[in-house]
């Protein structure tokens, strides 16, 4: 797959909730993780058992107007609002980062203006932080992972992956020396 993709999180107050999104964010092979307006530190991330700190970039940024992304990467927020996109109907960007509300909060009004998308997850009710991270992330590689089309019937064939490029002969001329 190529691109990247950062995780992230705005308000989080919940040290087990922080490390089960660092957690996700790791499993899934996140460039990076960030917190906008923390109530708690990234090294306070409980439950963290993967020891993503370390292992990927951490940021953190005091107020939503303070935050940065990398030139090209769009940031997609994840929030119920009437005007979300459903997760399913999303085609997610190459270059991307997800940011989640924190336990008790939404998205700050802030934090949803430097939203390039807003996406839902299709529920009755909110879920928590971390399962909605692995339920955006398991859709990132689904969309954009190089699967083929699920199979039309319960356990019947899939539909063959795209063939990979095959790169000819170069096309220079030799030098005559």
């Amino acid at each position: 797959m190529r691109g990247y993709f950062g995780v992230g999180i705005e308000g989080v107050s919940k040290p087990m909730n922080l490390g089960n999104l660092v957690r996700i964010a790791h499993a899934f092979d996140a460039s990076f993780f960030f917190s906008v307006a923390p109530r708690l530190k990234l090294s306070d991330a409980n439950s963290d058992t993967s020891r993503a700190q370390g292992a990927l970039p951490f940021y953190s940024f005091d107020r939503p107007e303070d935050f940065r992304l990398p030139l090209g990467c769009r940031l997609v927020g994840v929030e119920i609002t009437e005007d979300a996109v459903e997760l399913p109907r999303f085609r997610h960007p190459g270059r991307a980062a997800y940011v989640f509300g924190a336990e008790r909060y939404s998205l700050s009004p802030q934090m949803i203006s430097l939203c390039e998308f807003v996406v839902k997850i299709p529920t009755r009710f909110s879920i928590n932080v971390g399962m909605a991270g692995a339920i955006v992330l398991y859709d990132r590689l689904v969309n954009l992972g190089g699967y083929g089309g699920r199979p039309v019937t319960p356990g019947g064939e899939a539909h063959d992956l795209p063939a990979l490029h095959a790169w000819g002969a170069p096309l220079a001329k030799p030098r005559d020396y």
